[in-house]
């Protein structure tokens, strides 16, 4: 009788090393640029210093329930990063290579074009954590802002933030079908953003009809929920709802609009 010779099962798949490769070399080719880490990881922090050497952005507010200007301005130096991660950094790599024709290639090898799209968003998602954890530190050392009262409630929004932020980024690489084109959509959703986010003028201290308004947009949702877990409540259901409903959304169309040439 014979027995057929099973495979080696600590043998890796061809397909997972592939995807590692392709990680690796997306990593050390994200590392070489200074400009790209700058804007993600060091811009926000660097916002932050600024607006907290203004004397009166450290004193306390009765208009602001007590707290400071600087308190609230480090929910969006967090969403700052994350910004700038999936609308200014993403979108121009991702349609550099379908526009020089490295998916159409990369479709006829063992590695899948989504290898190069996953490593992609996994390389931003953790800039953009990594850039929020810096402007929690630079907050926290620099001008004694407390760490988040709810920590939990500080990560599921956190989380949600950066799901809508590549996905919305997802969704400019599928509209846009050259770098510049991407990058002129990208400036424009990008100011947006900033906007809704709280850079100019923080959501809390906007009036209401705008803040009501800006509350049903994803960065204004994220800034909402962000702020009320630094404050220590869980945030309220309508704020993470809102960040959720636009993350699905937005990778629904991302995924159903998204060619690999």
């Amino acid at each position: 009788m014979t027995t057929a010779n099973p495979a080696p099962a600590t043998a890796p798949s061809a397909p997972a090393s592939a995807h590692r490769a392709v990680l690796r070399a997306e990593t050390r080719l994200f590392l070489r640029e200074p400009g790209s880490l700058f804007w993600i990881m060091v811009f926000p922090s660097v916002l932050l210093v600024i607006l907290g050497l203004v004397p009166s952005f450290r004193e306390h507010s009765d208009d602001l329930g007590g707290r400071r200007v600087i308190d609230l301005y480090v929910p969006v130096a967090v969403l700052l990063g994350m910004i700038m991660a999936g609308l200014q950094a993403m979108p121009p790599v991702l349609t550099g290579y379908r526009e020089r024709g490295i998916l159409r290639r990369m479709s006829t090898t063992p590695v899948r074009p989504s290898a190069l799209l996953t490593a992609q968003i996994a390389l931003h998602a953790v800039a953009a954590l990594g850039s929020a954890v810096l402007a929690m530190a630079v907050g926290r050392i620099g001008f004694g802002v407390a760490l988040p009262g709810q920590p939990a409630g500080y990560a599921v929004a956190l989380l949600l933030a950066v799901a809508s932020v590549l996905a919305l980024g997802s969704l400019l690489c599928a509209l846009a079908r050259t770098a510049k084109a991407s990058a002129a959509l990208g400036s424009v959703v990008y100011l947006v953003t900033m906007f809704t986010a709280g850079v100019w003028i923080p959501v809390q201290s906007m009036p209401d009809t705008l803040r009501t308004i800006v509350r049903f947009t994803p960065f204004g949702a994220a800034s909402e929920a962000l702020n009320r877990a630094a404050s220590g409540s869980w945030p309220e259901l309508t704020q993470l709802g809102v960040t959720a409903l636009w993350a699905a959304l937005v990778a629904f169309l991302a995924t159903r609009l998204f060619r690999w040439e």
